[in-house]
């Protein structure tokens, strides 16, 4: 398992026809990202001042009961989601992997930086699902109340006037691509949940948990089992952007199925028991 951004080998892993070695060779590295949140318990005490005694569970369930009865939904604000994982899908030109960010038992800030960290080193092109409307709005709120350092990110020209044009924070900028927001054409009510989705094209969709349960979940400790979730659900979400670059003619049949292939072996290769579970639900077709 890798603590942070992986250090390649030079084993090749491009592809050889034509039409892929012309959008991967010497490629941007592809990040495709997810994270997993629980209720901020710490600021929920201190915005609403509970006692520091009052169990976590209680802190969260008042803060969901009061959201409920205001909207309606148990959904807490953005601000007040504590980052517990981050999981990484990252295609170099030479190499495919999928991890969690850190170790388990690592704080928030250190997470987040690790994150940030990543994009200072690479400038990726960053991918996500529902990426602009949950995770970047959350890492970026948690890495203000830590004072994280995450200047590639927030450049907007200032240092790289690439950046002026394509930058991580434009929303019909294409340096992040949300590829839910893409897809329903910038229409809220077009929306499509990345389970649904992920099971159309014949992918396993979500394993495990889903996100209502995470906080069930951290609160019995079971932290790994919420990581294990998270990269699947990274591991959909970049198989989902293979298949838009086919549809969008970046690259062709053959390309992608080479990339769906590379996927393939790289989970087969590790053993643990939810890529087993995620290949035994992945179709052929791939």
């Amino acid at each position: 398992m890798y603590r942070s951004f992986p250090v390649f080998s030079r084993a090749s892993a491009l592809p050889k026809n034509r039409a892929a070695r012309k959008f991967f060779y010497g490629m941007t590295p592809i990040l495709a990202f997810d994270i997993e949140t629980v209720p901020d318990v710490s600021g929920l005490r201190k915005l609403y001042g509970h006692a520091p005694d009052t169990p976590d569970g209680e802190v969260a369930q008042i803060a969901f009961d009061r959201k409920r009865e205001a909207t309606g939904s148990d959904f807490l604000p953005l601000h007040l989601h504590r980052v517990v994982a981050i999981s990484c899908a990252l295609r170099d030109r030479d190499s495919f992997r999928v991890w969690s960010l850190g170790e388990s038992g690592e704080s928030e800030a250190e997470l987040l930086q690790r994150f940030f960290d990543g994009i200072e080193k690479y400038t990726p092109q960053l991918v996500s699902w529902n990426g602009s409307g949950f995770d970047l709005p959350v890492l970026n709120y948690r890495a203000l109340i830590h004072g994280v350092h995450a200047a590639r990110f927030w450049d907007l020209g200032e240092e790289d006037r690439d950046f002026r044009w394509n930058n991580y924070i434009g929303r019909y900028h294409s340096r992040h691509l949300d590829l839910m927001d893409v897809l329903a054409m910038y229409q809220g009510r077009g929306n499509a949940p990345l389970d649904q989705m992920a099971q159309l094209l014949g992918l396993p969709g979500k394993l495990g948990l889903d996100g209502s349960k995470v906080w069930d979940a951290f609160q019995q400790g079971h932290i790994g089992a919420i990581r294990s979730y998270c990269e699947t659900d990274v591991a959909n979400t970049y198989l989902l952007y293979l298949r838009f670059q086919l549809v969008r003619g970046i690259t062709d049949t053959v390309a992608y199925r080479r990339e769906c292939d590379l996927v393939r072996a790289t989970l087969l290769k590790s053993g643990e028991i939810h890529w087993r579970e995620f290949l035994a639900g992945w179709a052929d077709e791939g």
